[in-house]
């Protein structure tokens, strides 16, 4: 059955029953609000890989070519954000203090879940803000110590929390980076194997969305890249990210190299007799 009207986007109902009652807005109607773009993470056999570009956006201009968007959240987990810049960062700050917090407190650390439920609890506590276009749509993941596994959590703008098994991107390119996903994923990926899929899903997404920033090799900018494992959290040089890309582009550039054309004969039987 067909859905009419702005369906499940707060913002979209706001612009249409209440545009004044946005803020900041620009003469063409766009919140004048730098924006996170693509994120993504991706299981392999010992963890969870996560990934984002570096590029924020404000309307159709290029607000930040070099922002982070992949935070560690504690030893064990991290935290992928996309939409409204501001309030994401501060979003995560938060997130890190409370997880801290907990630990001195009680004595012992929050589980895996525990920290996906109360980024979930944070999420709904912006609901308002989201609701005026300033909308912050993380992606958490981590290493659950009990179930020996990497697990990634994904949320909607109400705090709703779902778990994914294998795979997940949000943001403005997140629909071609899970294309890119999609296809390249397999089960008990080594480490480097996930992260050249992740790459590629990004440069994927960087091919197709005009938000999402890809490798600017001129200005030595590459998407953040963080590993999760039983042994921790470890972010991904730079060095190799640049491997990775500079081996991608090189694949990518091969592939489009135009083969060998061949003569073929196609003349009708009668026309060879008359030859």
């Amino acid at each position: 059955m067909p859905v009419y009207g702005p369906g499940s986007s707060f913002s979209e109902l706001l612009k249409q029953q209440a545009p004044d009652q946005l803020p900041d807005r620009d003469p063409h109607g766009q919140l004048q609000a730098p924006e996170g773009t693509t994120v993504l993470a991706l299981r392999y056999a010992d963890g969870v890989i996560m990934a984002g570009d570096r590029r924020a956006t404000e309307g159709f201009q290029i607000a930040h070519r070099s922002i982070e968007k992949v935070f560690e959240a504690d030893s064990h987990s991290a935290v992928a954000i996309a939409g409204a810049a501001g309030p994401a960062v501060e979003m995560v700050r938060l997130f890190q203090t409370e997880l801290e917090h907990y630990e001195k407190v009680e004595g012992e650390r929050l589980t895996l879940e525990g920290k996906a439920n109360k980024l979930s609890q944070m999420i709904r506590a912006n609901l308002p803000a989201a609701m005026q276009g300033l909308v912050v749509v993380p992606v958490f993941a981590g290493y659950d110590l009990s179930r020996k596994e990497g697990r990634i959590f994904k949320y909607d703008v109400t705090g709703g929390r779902y778990e994914e098994d294998d795979y997940h991107a949000t943001g403005s390119g997140g629909k071609d980076a899970r294309s890119s996903l999609k296809k390249r994923f397999r089960h008990d990926l080594p480490r480097d194997q996930a992260m050249k899929i992740a790459i590629e899903a990004l440069f994927d997404a960087a091919d197709e969305d005009v938000g999402t920033g890809g490798p600017d090799l001129m200005r030595n900018i590459f998407p953040t890249v963080v590993a999760i494992s039983e042994g921790g959290t470890t972010e991904i040089g730079e060095a190799d990210i640049r491997r990775l890309f500079e081996e991608l582009i090189r694949d990518r550039a091969e592939g489009m190299t135009t083969p060998e054309t061949h003569t073929v004969d196609v003349r009708r039987p009668e026309q060879e007799e008359e030859g």
